[in-house]
């Protein structure tokens, strides 16, 4: 019988359950996003012999704990900055073909899964070259209620080329438009 994979064994953070992240390596982690984000390209960089999919795997394994942290921030600033200006995503509620269409709706979720007194977890992240699938939950920190839970699956060309594709299920146990004062909350 398989034994059960440890899919942060890799990883700089383990963000499978709460408290695993000590509070300055989320700091690190933010400034880390920060800076990769600085590394985008405008057009979605060719893979090639000089950047493989073994350095685009690298680097989103590299980029995942900073998306983490960043959500379970608030951190719309960085999480916006993430995807490519021809960002697709396919979901029940899209699809949309822009970053902009899609930020737009998105912030919404982010308002819910980051809110104060909840805490969002991905026990499932699985990389191959830059295709990146997570699973997730996210629960009430005071009654252990889910709140929301789903499935996403990113292409991610590295740091030079960002998020351009992500095909999410999400299924939220509560509303799924945020009210305004959780929308004030983020940093935009």
């Amino acid at each position: 019988m398989a034994r059960p994979t440890n899919y942060y064994q890799e990883l700089i953070a383990d963000y499978s359950k709460a408290n695993l992240v000590s509070n300055e390596l989320a700091i690190q982690l933010l400034n880390s996003a920060e800076r990769y984000i600085s590394l985008r390209e405008e057009v979605l960089p060719e893979i090639s012999s000089e950047f493989t999919l073994a350095q685009i795997e690298q680097e989103n394994k590299d980029w995942w704990p900073t998306h983490c942290e960043a959500l379970r921030q608030g951190r719309a600033d960085i999480l916006a900055l993430e995807y490519a200006n021809e960002f697709t995503c396919f979901c029940a509620d899209g699809p949309f073909y822009s970053k902009t269409s899609a930020i737009n709706r998105e912030v919404n979720w982010w308002a819910i899964l980051a809110q104060p007194g909840v805490t969002m977890a991905w026990p499932i992240i699985i990389f191959n070259g830059e295709v990146i699938y997570t699973e997730w939950n996210c629960y009430d920190d005071v009654t252990n209620e889910t709140i929301a839970e789903g499935n996403e699956t990113f292409l991610r060309r590295g740091h030079k080329g960002c998020c351009y594709l992500k095909c999410q299920q999400l299924s939220f146990s509560r509303d799924v438009y945020a009210p305004n004062e959780l929308l004030h909350w983020l940093r935009r």
